[in-house]
């Protein structure tokens, strides 16, 4: 009992360490970016200021909204500039109670992880906002001022963000549930067809009501199903124990 308590207490500390690391690295990236944090949000602004009418401005109703919000978007680069720094201390806290084909996996499955969640946001800012604020201000009676208060612009941006970076995570989770043998990769090619509704569906439902949005949050999602179907097998290969390991594992 006395081993156990002290085995417990010895992992506590080290995930306290390792999440003390990860936010250090946060604050003081967050520090370094504060006096750009109005530069960052106009740069974060620039696909609806780019779709509105020439001289158009946004709105803030609240009192002291100016200030959040701007600090409010930095903070949110800066978690995304230090994520790979954060996903390898939630790699370091995991990888000694991995054996060694196991970590052959670990280590690619962290990285292809953040860079993937950051390709979804880069997508999202760079193409789909290009496309879908045009169309949705397009609509707009032009007896109606289009002046989006910044509030409810960085709600609706960060959900974005979050949707397609989880979106561009699909192949990541195609490979884990073929390497730990939950499911085979014949098994989710036979069930493509209610992948690809259930894509639709959940675009029409993460996204906002229209057409332009659920394609572009629908589309990738199956096409990074169909990468997830091409690498698993290359994974699982790659990362299959040795006989010996095997042995150690069975005994």
């Amino acid at each position: 009992m006395a081993e156990t308590e002290e085995t417990f207490m010895s992992h506590l500390i080290e995930l306290r360490s390792r999440v003390m690391k990860a936010l250090i690295a946060i604050i003081i990236a967050f520090l370094c970016l504060m006096p750009w944090a109005a530069q960052i949000f106009d740069l974060l602004a620039h696909p609806m200021l780019a779709a509105l009418p020439a001289g158009s401005k946004m709105i803030a109703t609240g009192v002291i909204t100016p200030f959040l919000i701007p600090v409010k978007v930095t903070m949110l680069l800066a978690f995304m500039i230090v994520l790979p720094w954060v996903m390898y201390q939630a790699w370091a806290f995991i990888a000694p109670g991995l054996y060694t084909h196991e970590k052959r996996l670990v280590a690619p499955l962290v990285i292809s992880s953040s860079v993937l969640f950051l390709a979804g946001v880069a997508f999202c800012y760079f193409f789909v906002f290009g496309l879908v604020f045009p169309f949705i201000n397009n609509f707009a009676p032009s007896s109606v001022s289009v002046a989006p208060d910044i509030d409810s612009y960085v709600g609706f941006v960060l959900t974005m963000f979050f949707v397609f970076g989880l979106t561009f995570e699909v192949p990541v989770v195609v490979i884990v549930l073929v390497r730990m043998g939950l499911v085979e990769v014949a098994k989710l090619k036979q069930i493509r067809p209610y992948v690809i509704v259930g894509a639709f569906i959940v675009s029409a439902v993460l996204t906002p009501p229209d057409v332009m949005s659920q394609l572009l949050l629908a589309v990738p999602l199956c096409i990074l199903y169909e990468v997830g179907l091409l690498l698993a097998p290359v994974f699982a290969r790659a990362t299959r124990a040795p006989a010996s390991e095997e042995e150690t594992e069975v005994s």
